[in-house]
């Protein structure tokens, strides 16, 4: 199939970069990055930069890789850093590692085969219908395929490319981060924004054809310690306080109406999302989100008082909840520089491009990246159906996101690209 060498390449790049094993582990807690492929595929890209010929680069022992390309516009230009950001991990919901990508090289319209128990069904897959006759990548229906985020990181990898060749365009300087450990949560907790020079970062997590993003939820991870009280269960009456009873009624408490299953939009949720233990102790991992700053405390609260509210249901049994804030909504920071968003607007105008503004039922890292002062967008690369094995990837989408990219660094540039 005849491709241009933009698509060529990204492809490529995608093909490589998803069977390197880096499904990261949220319960790795005293170790960044959790897993040795994440660092793998850092030094991986470090190797293809050098060869690129890019001189500034930085790998951080844990788990980020900082690259600088330098503006090519004449001396005394004002244009401004700007970067771009990917992660390497992939998402454990399903299986991430052992990832083999097949190429649909013209798909046909109809059901996509993975294996001889799974398949992408065309009816539940609307935006299928938009890419018949091109190129589709898809899995084999045993793990997830990594289009979150490895299609970002092969963009951004392809940008390089055309960055550093000798007929680039007029282009500012621009600063490609590679971050690692995203889908735990923690991911930019060891992150230094001093190695940082950039006014504003795109990140490149997103995924259908034209969204981009610049809300997002206010995410907490609420820690609860049920304590009970075990005995003998032959003589436990008026003595046993069953910690495992106490969560279930806890879990029980929370508004079903209130759950990611039955909220969309700016509808916020709490979301029992573990638990472990025996009757003398069990721990309980609850996720908090909330669009408002003031709901996430609100909904934080609910879940201490429900706590004290057990506590008195199961006398002489314990409850201790504790929060920790993962990120907040990045508009707080985007909304105070009109021009960032304004570069998107304005490239997809040259491209001709449709864009539709959405809002993010769930957090990036560049969420993070605003909370530390450098406020970041979040821009589509085609994946779907992320964190499942009927995950898919349009190569149409994935150049059309790159040819975005440069027009946006472009647009910083004052030039065109």
């Amino acid at each position: 199939m005849n491709r241009s060498p933009l698509s060529q390449s990204l492809l490529d790049r995608f093909l490589r970069y998803v069977v390197v094993d880096t499904m990261s582990d949220p319960h790795i807690v005293d170790r960044r990055p959790t897993t040795d492929g994440q660092m793998k595929l850092l030094k991986m890209l470090r190797e293809e930069l050098t060869e690129l010929g890019v001189r500034e680069l930085v790998l951080d022992p844990k788990g980020y890789l900082v690259a600088r390309i330098p503006s090519n516009l004449p001396e005394g230009s004002n244009a401004p850093t700007i970067g771009f950001m990917a992660h390497v991990d992939v998402a454990d919901d399903v299986e991430g590692n052992g990832v083999k990508p097949r190429v649909i090289e013209s798909y046909d319209g109809n059901d996509i085969s993975l294996n001889d128990r799974y398949a992408i069904v065309a009816e539940e897959n609307k935006e299928l219908e938009k890419y018949i006759g091109e190129t589709l990548v898809v899995t084999d229906g045993n793990t997830l395929l990594g289009g979150d985020d490895k299609a970002g990181v092969a963009i951004m990898m392809t940008l390089a490319e055309r960055l550093t060749a000798p007929d680039s365009f007029a282009h500012g300087e621009v600063e490609l981060v590679f971050t690692s450990d995203e889908e735990t949560g923690s991911g930019m907790d060891a992150f230094d924004v001093g190695m940082l020079e950039s006014r504003c970062c795109y990140t490149l997590d997103g995924g259908k054809r034209g969204e981009i993003e610049a809300e997002c939820f206010n995410a907490a991870t609420v820690e609860i310690e049920f304590t009970g009280i075990p005995y003998h269960l032959g003589a436990a009456r008026g003595r046993m306080v069953n910690s495992l009873s106490m969560a279930v009624a806890y879990i029980g408490a929370l508004p079903r109406s209130e759950s990611p299953e039955a909220t969309d939009g700016r509808y916020g949720y709490f979301c029992a999302e573990e638990i472990e233990g025996t009757s003398a102790s069990t721990q309980v991992t609850i996720y908090v989100r909330d669009f408002d700053s003031k709901g996430l405390e609100r909904r934080i609260a609910t879940l201490q008082s429900l706590g004290s509210t057990v506590e008195q249901l199961f006398p002489g049994g314990k409850v201790s909840v504790s929060s920790k804030i993962v990120y907040r909504n990045m508009y707080e920071a985007i909304k105070k520089d009109d021009l960032i968003m304004e570069a998107l607007w304005k490239a997809a105008e040259k491209l001709g491009v449709e864009l539709q503004e959405k809002i993010i039922r769930g957090g990036t890292d560049g969420a993070r990246l605003a909370e530390m002062g450098i406020p970041a967008p979040n821009l589509y690369t085609g994946a779907h159906n992320l964190h499942s094995r009927f995950e898919w990837l349009a190569l149409p989408a994935m150049e059309e996101s790159a040819l975005l990219v440069e027009q946006v660094i472009a647009f910083w540039a004052g030039v065109d690209a």
